[in-house]
């Protein structure tokens, strides 16, 4: 007996203990709408999803070809199409994630409109998000269960076992739609208690692993920008204390900490960190700080600040806005120091904000933290700040003239030139995109590779296409040649929008509600039988 069949049977007993009150109850329905809704809560896709990414880590870990992906979105329309759109073109969604970015929420979904991504935006948007994706998701599963629903009692009908046996099959084995979100808490919201009360609330809408990066919370800047401002360990390992116990509160004991750090692009601190003895991590911090040593007090001003670092008096260069600057040069020396920090003081793992893509550069770190910590693993953004054409295309130029190869045909400083598209250099730069996540889960330590912001450029893409043809001389062919048509033929489910709003789950549910009285909207003058 399939576990379809055996649920039904589980829900006949119960409806028959209940005798004639629940004589209008149909245990095959109620099956139906149970297993359309397999999970009841967040803390439950919580757990499942921090399960699916802890197997995933140590799939990884034995072997770099099984990295991980995901993509940024910024509704839950979209990340539903998303995992749609895995499902259909890779028959699974194994090692395939959702992305939550601070950022898009800054630019799309604050009520104060379009921000930038320095913290300003409702907090409270963040675990409204992750719970908006998973309502998407969870509808998704609803659809495609009602769909193969639809498939049993058609060949039921036909007195097809064969079918129905397959059919029954792939009710037995069906993929949720639900997957990991790693989710971007930006700098904390604050203090650590802030940072535990939004972790919280994230946790309980389903997330499983939570970003936190190591910024100044009311300084915080995109990692993109300039004026990125750090704050030394013992703040930050508050806040990654603060997220673990929130999910140990929730019972969620193998959630997932990602630790960023923003050292490599940041030159300021807001603070000097307290020290107790040599070599501790205030010490180790303060060491990094630009300034002057002095001899005596006749070298302080009024207003100056003196440390004691590297076991001389230094007094730190200060700047009008009260922030003190680093040495020009110890970014990489600050990476290794945070990231080493941060996984042995309980995060899972490292994120290093790049000013660049460059495996090479991103390989030199993770094998200098991998000499502490050997399983150190990245989650990597691959960013649309990042021109990606043109920074490939320079390290190929910058390889082939380093080997001595003839680049006199080429322009460095105009290599993103369309000119250039099909020359040999461009071939090479493309090929090097291509291979970029499974050079750099190879060669870098990257575990989990994500765009943070894709969807965001793709909406805007597609619309700018869409308005220069509809509104231009092709009108209605504009969107039926570059939309509709596309959609039929490629078999884009949401071409169907009623049914993919949830007008076939509606009907399915009048009919066990009421019986033959139900009124559906799927009859035979429902115009998307059009596209059937």
């Amino acid at each position: 007996m399939s576990a379809y069949q055996q649920t039904i049977k589980q829900l006949e007993q119960s409806c028959k203990a209940q005798g004639t009150g629940w004589a209008a109850i149909n245990a095959e329905s109620a099956a139906r709408m149970q297993l359309q809704n397999r999970f009841k809560t967040g803390l439950e896709i919580a757990q499942y999803t921090a399960d699916i990414m802890r197997a995933d880590m140590a799939a990884y870990d034995a072997d770099s070809a099984q990295y991980t992906q995901s993509l940024g979105c910024w509704h839950g329309f979209i990340g539903q199409q998303k995992l749609i759109a895995i499902k259909k073109h890779f028959g699974s969604t194994k090692r395939k994630y959702l992305y939550l970015s601070g950022w898009m929420i800054a630019a799309l979904r604050s009520e104060f409109g379009p921000q930038p991504d320095q913290s300003m935006h409702e907090k409270t948007a963040v675990p409204a998000l992750i719970e908006e994706l998973y309502t998407f998701l969870k509808q998704a599963d609803a659809r495609e269960l009602g769909g193969l629903f639809r498939e049993l009692d058609d060949a039921r009908e036909k007195d097809d076992q064969a079918k129905a046996a397959e059919v029954l099959n792939k009710i037995d084995n069906f993929e949720t739609h639900v997957v990991p979100i790693i989710a971007d808490i930006d700098a904390g919201f604050g203090n650590a208690e802030a940072t535990y009360l939004l972790a919280k609330k994230m946790i309980e809408a389903g997330a499983c692993a939570i970003q936190i990066e190591n910024q100044v919370s009311d300084e915080k800047q995109c990692g993109h920008q300039d004026g990125k401002v750090t704050v030394p360990h013992a703040d930050f390992l508050a806040k990654i204390n603060a997220v673990r116990y929130a999910f140990l509160e929730l019972g969620i004991e193998n959630g997932i900490i990602v630790a960023r750090t923003d050292s490599l692009g940041a030159g300021l601190t807001k603070q000097i960190a307290v020290t107790n003895e040599a070599g501790d991590l205030g010490d180790l911090y303060n060491s990094f700080l630009d300034g002057d040593y002095i001899q005596s007090a006749s070298d302080i001003q009024n207003g100056d600040v003196v440390v004691k670092a590297n076991g001389k008096l230094l007094k730190p260069k200060r700047l009008q806005s009260g922030l003190f600057q680093f040495k020009q040069g110890s970014g990489v020396d600050r990476v290794v120091l945070d990231c080493i920090t941060s996984l042995q003081h309980g995060a899972d793992l490292l994120w290093i904000e790049t000013e660049k893509p460059h495996v090479g550069q991103i390989a030199e770190m993770v094998n200098r933290i991998r000499e502490v910590v050997p399983n150190a693993k990245l989650v990597y953004n691959n960013s649309p700040s990042f021109n990606w054409t043109l920074n490939f295309r320079q390290q190929v130029f910058d390889a082939w003239k380093t080997a001595g190869k003839d680049v006199s045909a080429y322009d460095r400083a105009k290599l993103m030139s369309a000119d250039y598209d099909t020359t040999e250099l461009a071939l090479e730069a493309d090929n090097r995109i291509q291979t970029f996540q499974a050079d750099g889960a190879r060669e870098a330590g990257i575990f989990h590779h994500l765009i943070t912001l894709p969807t965001y450029h793709t909406a805007a893409l597609s619309t700018d296409n869409l308005a220069k043809e509809y509104f231009g001389a092709a009108g209605m062919l504009g969107y039926v040649a570059g939309v509709q048509r596309k959609e039929i033929r490629q078999g884009i489910a949401c071409v169907k929008h009623q049914n993919m709003s949830g007008s076939d789950i509606g009907d399915d549910h009048k009919e066990y509600f009421s019986g033959e009285a139900a009124l559906k909207a799927s009859g035979k003058d429902n115009t998307m039988n059009q596209f059937s």
